[in-house]
């Protein structure tokens, strides 16, 4: 009953990544916590931080999937929604600590003290209180995206005009939340978590939790952005993507349509910087680098954009060989990802799961191409065609 109610929502290849993503959630925090050390199938706790990190980053990669591959809007500042909702996962973490800082201040977090901060701010209020503050995670980053797009669309800016202004407003950010005066910690930014819903946020179950919480976010987003795309509005956003102008000219509402999917594509992201947060242990300006957004980008050209389930392959592989190489070979790193891109844009431009496409249609054509050289000719008898007969061997 779920397996067809999913299977009428998306297709075949996100209800199996969904299926997956499940699976993982389940499984991984079992061969963490119940699997012995000792066990080839025991699963480290650096491991399954280091996974949820790199799933965090692919629900970031689905979030610009959902505009830049089905809509056609191309944003080198998905950093900044991400960012935002991991500062306010970030300041709900500061307002647990309460005297255990080291200040021992109950009310004040500890960069504040430092900085003779005499009371707490007031976009500080309501951040002691988990429902508020995964309130912001949403609010923040789709109010911002609204207000952005609300001007950016209703102006008709488009290309890579667009990429421009959305690159600028993550400088922007960066440069306001690198300031003190700010009260969001400065270029330190926020860190020395404690307790997450009154749980050690390093404990080994804690950090098993949060992967599955990731894991299973991820799948609701594959699953909200096949549905979006199989339903009449993904129709639009594809036409849209493909022919703005037209689609104008038959009487849509383009802007609207941009806006909402803009927003949409917002909030993931900055629910993926909330996840992001705990598991890594800090949030500091250094998250609204236009790089970031750039090499989110990256993801999703090499997974292959519009496809959904491609950026979260493209966002671990790429991942994964920044692990390797930043540790094994720190000084080429930069030069593998721009490399990387060069090579997906002259040779892949559809991504890994692009060309998997592109091998399963030309395998199928081959394949019919020798069931018909199998079939007898067509020879006509009458008014109709009757296979020819056999040819008889002589006696």
């Amino acid at each position: 009953m779920i397996t067809q109610w999913l299977f009428t929502h998306v297709d075949r290849r996100g209800a199996f990544a969904i299926a997956l993503l499940v699976a993982i959630a389940f499984f991984v925090p079992v061969l963490n916590l119940l699997v012995p050390e000792t066990s080839a199938l025991h699963v480290p706790t650096y491991l399954v931080s280091l996974l949820g990190k790199y799933l965090t980053y692919a629900l970031l990669a689905v979030a610009l999937d959902l505009v830049w591959g089905f809509c056609g809007i191309l944003s080198l500042g998905h950093g900044a929604f991400f960012a935002l909702g991991g500062y306010a996962m970030g300041m709900y973490l500061m307002r647990q600590i309460g005297p255990r800082g080291v200040y021992a201040n109950p009310v004040l977090p500890d960069f504040m003290v430092f900085l003779n901060w005499k009371e707490l701010p007031w976009f500080w209020y309501g951040f002691d209180n988990f429902w508020f503050a995964a309130l912001m995670v949403v609010l923040v980053p789709g109010i911002l995206a609204f207000g952005f797009g609300w001007l950016a669309f209703r102006s008709r800016v488009t290309g890579v005009y667009l990429s421009i202004i959305t690159q600028a407003l993550t400088y922007a950010l960066l440069l306001a939340f690198f300031r003190n005066d700010m009260g969001f910690g400065g270029n330190n930014g926020l860190t020395d978590f404690k307790d997450i819903l009154g749980f050690n946020v390093q404990a080994g179950t804690t950090r098993s939790a949060l992967f599955a919480a990731t894991a299973l976010f991820l799948a609701l987003a594959v699953f909200l952005a096949s549905f979006i795309i199989r339903s009449k509005l993904g129709k639009v956003l594809v036409g849209v993507r493909d022919a703005e102008s037209r689609m104008r000219f038959l009487g849509y509402r383009v802007e609207r349509y941009k806006l909402f999917v803009w927003t949409i594509s917002a909030m993931l992201a900055g629910i993926a910087g909330a996840l992001y947060v705990p598991q890594v242990g800090i949030i500091n300006p250094s998250e609204f680098e236009p790089a970031n957004s750039i090499e989110a980008v990256i993801w999703v050209a090499v997974g292959g954009r519009g496809t959904i389930i491609g950026p979260i392959l493209g966002a671990v592989l790429v991942n994964f060989g920044k692990t390797y190489f930043t540790a094994a070979f720190p000084e080429i790193w930069l030069f593998a990802l721009g490399a990387l891109f060069i090579l997906v844009t002259l040779f892949l431009p559809k991504g890994i799961l692009g060309l998997y496409g592109s091998w399963q249609a030309r395998r199928a054509t081959r394949a019919a191409l020798k069931d018909d050289d199998a079939q007898p000719p067509l020879v006509k008898q009458s008014s109709r065609l009757v296979p020819a007969p056999e040819p008889q061997a002589a006696e």
